[in-house]
């Protein structure tokens, strides 16, 4: 896949990915929290999971640049410090609301955890210090350093998502029909995207792309979606961007899926002579402009997502439908920065 631009960092979007981890056993570590009945999984020491066996293993660790690597996670440990980085992006630094128990162990997670893989981008020269004020508060020793967790994706493959309890996004968009109208596709989810402020520049996003390209050439995936977030829940605030998508990347009718209409909420806001494409390009987020670059359009209607504060949008990209100059970038074999 291609490089978003620099200005292209990711910042936040929900989303589900599939299990391919190689290595350990994490299921050890998994145990259940259930909150108003709804199941919130934690990687702590618990209960069992099963994982799909993979035929043909990718190597964890998908590329390097300098000090930098990109790599999926194999150890709880490792998942353990993304949920880490995901709530001091979330949480401190925005105004996501975590649950009783996301708070106490100042990690972000939920139950899809369990089922994704996890994408991480390591910086070798700056040792983590993510998670020792929680371990100091309740009296644990702190840990050896380890390369410090500065970005990560969250990846849920189709069959994964299947086997067990469906994709993230159905709980705000009928993704159903864009499934049926192409059963010979295999889907990819990508979400929960985040990276340390010091770390949002160019390498390190161009990183996270090849590391997806990369999963995504080796699970022979055809398509991805997943949610993207505008800062803020008062759409008429958001009238402009909301409308650009609209009138110009609305997606086509059979990749278009539609907001659950109890959570519908309408981008068609302005008129499209109303709207100055330039200054509502403008008014995007840079991870939703990287995704228009790489040819990405969106579903019919966002939806208010009140625990992020934020409102969200659709995301389909077949990667049919990536520029060309973008594949070409990281190469058809993903070997740019390969490791």
């Amino acid at each position: 896949m291609a490089p978003l631009p620099a200005e292209a960092t990711p910042s936040r979007l929900p989303s589900r990915f599939g299990s391919m981890l190689t290595s350990p056993h994490i299921t050890s570590f998994v145990r259940p929290f259930r909150k108003k009945g709804s199941a919130a999984i934690a990687f702590l020491r618990g209960a069992n999971m099963n994982r799909a066996p993979v035929t043909r293993p990718l190597d964890p660790v998908l590329g390097r640049i300098g000090s930098l690597e990109v790599r999926i996670a194999t150890t709880p440990k490792q998942i353990r410090a993304a949920q880490r980085l995901r709530y001091k992006v979330f949480y401190e630094e925005g105004n996501a609301l975590p649950h009783t128990t996301s708070a106490l162990a100042r990690r972000d997670f939920d139950e899809y955890d369990a089922i994704c893989d996890h994408l991480l981008v390591l910086d070798h020269a700056a040792p983590s210090n993510l998670g020792e004020p929680a371990r100091a508060l309740r009296g644990v020793p702190a840990r050896k350093k380890q390369p410090a967790v500065v970005g990560t994706y969250r990846l849920l493959r189709q069959e994964v998502a299947e086997r067990h309890f469906g994709f993230y996004t159905q709980a705000e968009y009928d993704i159903a029909p864009i499934l049926a109208a192409h059963p010979a596709k295999r889907f990819l989810e990508l979400g929960r995207s985040c990276v340390l402020k010091p770390y949002r520049n160019k390498r390190t996003v161009e990183l996270l792309w090849h590391g997806i390209w990369t999963y995504v050439l080796h699970h022979r995936i055809d398509v991805m979606l997943g949610c993207a977030s505008l800062e803020g829940t008062d759409p008429d605030k958001l009238a402009l961007p909301l409308s650009f998508l609209h009138h110009h990347a609305t997606a086509p009718e059979d990749w278009r899926a539609r907001a659950l209409d109890e959570r519908y909420v309408s981008m068609d806001r302005l008129a499209k002579d109303a709207i100055d494409p330039k200054t509502a390009l403008h008014a995007l987020p840079p991870l939703i402009k990287g995704y228009l670059r790489l040819g990405a359009t969106f579903g019919d209607g966002a939806v208010i997502d009140t625990q992020f504060g934020t409102t969200d949008v659709l995301v389909v990209l077949p990667v049919s439908a990536i520029n060309p100059r973008y594949v070409a970038h990281f190469g058809s074999d993903a070997q740019r920065h390969a490791a």
